[in-house]
Order: structure tokens, then sequence, then C-alpha cells
């Protein structure tokens, strides 16, 4: 768990860092990066800097992986670069985004967060152990508007917001609507304060995993199912000892790994 006594006024944040993948599965610690966006979304919407990336994974892509985002082997290991180059240029473009004091922006924050780290263990890199005020509108909406009906998707969640998605799946498309749908929660919540927003989808997310694992285990009749909480970056089964409550490594349905989009 990450939290900040520091003070950054909301009302203050010029642009969002927003970030978002593409995998082949969505196992943090087993599955692979394919594709990743980068970029920079202001207050008005628009977008002023950006890095994408292709990789060539080094093992095989699920089809149903490629029929969500259309990447193929082929694909991959024709035009996909290195994956330890990548993930040390995504590391470097998040640090200097983190230095800079920007948050961090992704829909279901804890997977790709948590992936992006994994990779960066594989490949011998120093990973992100502190992404500063993260901001995560798949929490910060269930969290505000809890009672609404309907998926909580980021095409759902983007069109409740009236936030344009088109190219669902693209890293680059997804991204950009998060950061845009992030901006609408921002005007919606009542907290003030970046690193106090970031403290709070702390609690949130433990209390939407506690819900969603008392909600399986009934209705699958399984009292082993167990849910990890942890939040921006999740426990996993070789990090359980940082985050004792609710952090065995037991893989559960999308909605709490990558939600589909």
């Amino acid at each position: 768990m990450q939290t900040s006594t520091a003070k950054t006024a909301i009302a203050d944040i010029p642009s969002l860092c927003v970030f978002d993948l593409e995998t082949t599965g969505v196992n943090t610690d087993e599955d692979r990066i394919v594709t990743c966006f980068i970029g920079r979304v202001m207050r008005d919407g628009t977008v002023n800097g950006s890095y994408s990336w292709l990789l060539n994974p080094g093992i095989p892509i699920p089809e149903g992986a490629s029929a969500i985002h259309g990447i193929t082997d082929e694909v991959a290991q024709r035009d996909g670069v290195d994956p330890a180059t990548a993930i040390a240029e995504m590391l470097t473009v998040l640090r200097r985004s983190i230095e800079g004091g920007r948050p961090i922006v992704a829909y279901n924050a804890s997977f790709d967060l948590s992936m992006l780290n994994a990779e960066a263990r594989r490949y011998g890199l120093a990973p992100i152990e502190d992404f500063g005020p993260v901001l995560d509108p798949y929490v910060i909406d269930k969290a505000i508007d809890r009672y609404r009906k309907g998926k909580r998707t980021l095409v759902a969640t983007a069109e409740y917001y009236g936030v344009l998605l088109e190219g669902a799946h693209d890293a680059e498309a997804d991204a950009v609507a998060t950061g845009r749908v992030a901006w609408a929660l921002l005007a919606k919540t009542d907290e003030t304060d970046l690193h106090g927003l970031h403290d709070r989808q702390v609690g949130w997310a433990l209390e939407q995993a506690q819900s969603f694992q008392t909600y399986l285990r009934k209705s699958k009749g399984d009292d082993l199912i167990v849910i990890d909480g942890a939040w921006p970056i999740r426990a996993g089964a070789d990090r359980a000892a940082a985050v004792p409550v609710l952090v065995a490594p037991v893989l559960v349905a999308p909605v709490l790994t990558t939600p589909p989009v």
C-alpha cells in the first residue's frame, strides 16, 4: 500500500500521465506486455506528448488475447521490439512523470502497474516501488457512484461520462479515454487534494475487493476464493508478506484483473 502526507491541489494539476497496456493475458506475474501507450492528457482532453511501443513478448500470444487487441504472433515477431529495451524505456518515461509530480492514470491501475513491475524484474530492471499519486477511474467511479446499474468496463464508463472511445483495446485509445474519464471524475469528487484521493482509493479498492470476494464465495460455494485487494500495486505471490490482507494469489474473474473494455 502506498500513502502520502504530501499536499497537491487537484485544481492545480495541469495534465495527467495516462498509461495502458495490452498483454498476452491477465496473470500479472506470468503474462507479458504486447503494446503500451504513455501520454499526457490535458484538462481540455487534448493529448500533448505520447510514447507507444509494440513488443515481441517472447512467448506465444494466445488467440483469445489476439482477438481482443489485434496483435498476432506474426505481427509481434515481425514488428515488435526487444522487450527488455522497451520495458526500460517505459520505466524511464513513467519515472520522469512521477518526478515531475504528474499523477499516473490507468484504468484498473493495479493490473497495469503490477504487470510493468513484473516485467521489470523479469529483465533485471529496477521496478517502480512508488508510483506517487495514482488515479484509477475504475476504482473512483465505483466508489463515488456505487449504486449505478450496468457494467463498469472502460467502454461503458466512458460512454456514461460522455467520453468518445474509438478503437477499444488499442492501448492509445484506451489510455486517452481513461484520462478524459479521469478529468470528468475529478470534477465530481469532493476530494481537493491529489494525495488524499490516492489514499482514499487504497481503501476503496480494498473494500471493493472484499465485496467481490464475498460475492464470489457465495455464488460459487467456494470459501477459499481470495481477491488481492492491494492497490495500486498488487501484493502478488512473491510479495504477499508486504500486504497481509486479501493477498493470496488466486486467479479470479477478469473484473479485478483487467476489466473488459
